[in-house]
């Protein structure tokens, strides 16, 4: 039955969903729009100049529906989850403070330069602007990620009359979680905007739009990934050893594991039933898992048998894990190819392209199939071993939560449609000097054709 906690997590996560979606690519997109910018001023090539206009339109565009629905998620906390503030606000609300504080008030000084001022002031200056937005991008996910973080990890604090009061700040940001799932999440959104720059050059380059222009991007693109993805990988792995310390029942359920093994199987695919707490139809590699995870064939490793009422839901964090790790996969596979191809063609494959046009938004897959497995594996609790969800949800009656997600969620399809759209438009849009190329070529043809 849903009851005000379902709808509660429902509303969060399809928030969340939403929300994480833009700052993953204004993360990203913030410092390849200073390589751009580095990148004309110090060879005066058109190329960087066409694709830093171009890029930061959608820029502008990601950053405006990142920080709508940052602030609309943040309102839950009192709407939705008014314990959790009570619980842990001395230690949540500072931390939400100092980002918007140093980082949110730095991107939005310094956002109108960037967007208007190129004409205005100095190169200089130009560039000084795009640094300090990539820059407050990143600092602004170094604070979510630390308070994120240390729910999943928490540490520094002790507890009075029932509320957490920091005892060492240091402790509490640098928590032991918090150095691995911000690196991974860097990484992820280079990824993510590593597979939409060469996305939509591709598409571009498809319809013989600025042809050269694109071929670069597509190119730096294919040379970013085949850095990003192997090092995303061993990166996953180092977070993934962290979480089996500090959060063994999380990688159960990622693993599938039900009861504690030596010797662990790999399950690669498997229907995990709560009822009869087992797999059905499991494919499983003997004592790879053990191996991974341990670093020995014999290794034991926890199930969800030992954890006795404090196990989160398997389904979900079981498929979210696999839809993760295949993505990466993927990215990974198509990084070295399209990185060979860029290299030893001159004329870019159509098949290459296409494919490249598909995955445009991959990332986004990855980044939220890894976030459902980052924040369902941490129930029953929503801050690990302190408070859990239930105790601090709502008592707003059910209809209205109900009412409240269904407008969401119709709200948040229009405007993910209406985004896609719009970056697919702003695609189709010839730049305006490869407008003129094009004139001046037609011109030249038919000076040429009329002497003949």
């Amino acid at each position: 039955m849903l009851d005000t906690l379902i709808l509660s997590r429902i509303q969060f996560a399809s928030n969340m969903t939403f929300h994480i979606l833009f700052p993953t690519i204004s993360i990203a997109l913030g410092w390849v729009l200073f390589y751009f910018k580095v990148k004309f001023n110090k060879t005066g090539d058109s190329v960087w100049s066409e694709a830093y206009q171009f890029w930061v339109k959608i820029f502008a565009l990601t950053f405006a529906l990142g920080v709508v629905s940052g602030i609309t998620m943040s309102f839950q906390f009192g709407t939705n989850w008014p314990g959790y503030m009570q619980t842990v606000g001395n230690i949540a609300g500072p931390l939400l403070g100092y980002e918007v504080l140093s980082a949110f008030f730095l991107e939005a000084t310094f956002l109108g330069i960037m967007l208007f001022g190129s004409k205005r002031v100095s190169q200089r200056a130009h560039t000084i602007a795009t640094f300090l937005v990539a820059f407050g991008t990143s600092l602004s996910a170094f604070w979510i990620i630390a308070l994120d973080s240390w729910m999943q990890t928490p540490q520094g604090f002790e507890m009075i009359n029932g509320q957490a009061h920091a005892t060492n700040w240091i402790e509490i940001v640098f928590n032991p979680s918090m150095p691995y799932r911000l690196l991974h999440m860097m990484t992820a959104s280079f990824l993510t905007v590593t597979f939409l720059i060469a996305g939509i050059s591709s598409y571009r380059y498809l319809k013989g739009i600025n042809l050269s222009g694109n071929r670069a991007l597509i190119k730096l693109a294919m040379t970013m990934a085949v850095v990003l993805a192997p090092l995303q990988i061993v990166l996953g792995d180092s977070h993934g050893l962290n979480t089996l310390e500090y959060q063994p029942a999380k990688v159960a359920a990622m693993e599938g594991i039900w009861e504690t093994t030596k010797g662990a199987p790999a399950v690669l695919f498997a229907i995990p039933d709560e009822t009869t707490k087992a797999n059905k139809y499991e494919i499983a590699i003997p004592k790879l898992a053990s191996l991974y995870l341990t670093h020995s064939f014999a290794g034991e490793v926890k199930g969800l048998d030992a954890f006795p009422g404090a196990t989160p839901p398997v389904a979900p964090i079981f498929f979210a894990f696999r839809i993760m790790v295949g993505i990466g996969m993927l990215m990974l596979l198509t990084a070295f190819v399209g990185f060979y191809l860029t290299r030893k063609n001159k004329e870019l494959p159509t098949w290459l392209l296409k494919g490249l046009s598909v995955m445009t938004f991959s990332g986004w897959v990855g980044v939220v199939a890894g976030w459902y497995v980052t924040e369902i594996g941490r129930q029953p609790y929503l801050v690990s071993g302190v408070l859990k969800t239930a105790d601090a949800v709502t008592k707003v009656p059910t209809n209205m939560v109900l009412g409240t997600l269904v407008m969401y969620l119709a709200l948040y399809l229009g405007l993910i449609v209406s985004y896609i759209w719009v970056v697919f438009y702003l695609a189709r849009q010839a730049n305006p000097a490869h407008i003129i190329d094009e004139q001046k070529s037609g011109l030249t043809n038919n000076i040429a054709g009329a002497s003949e």
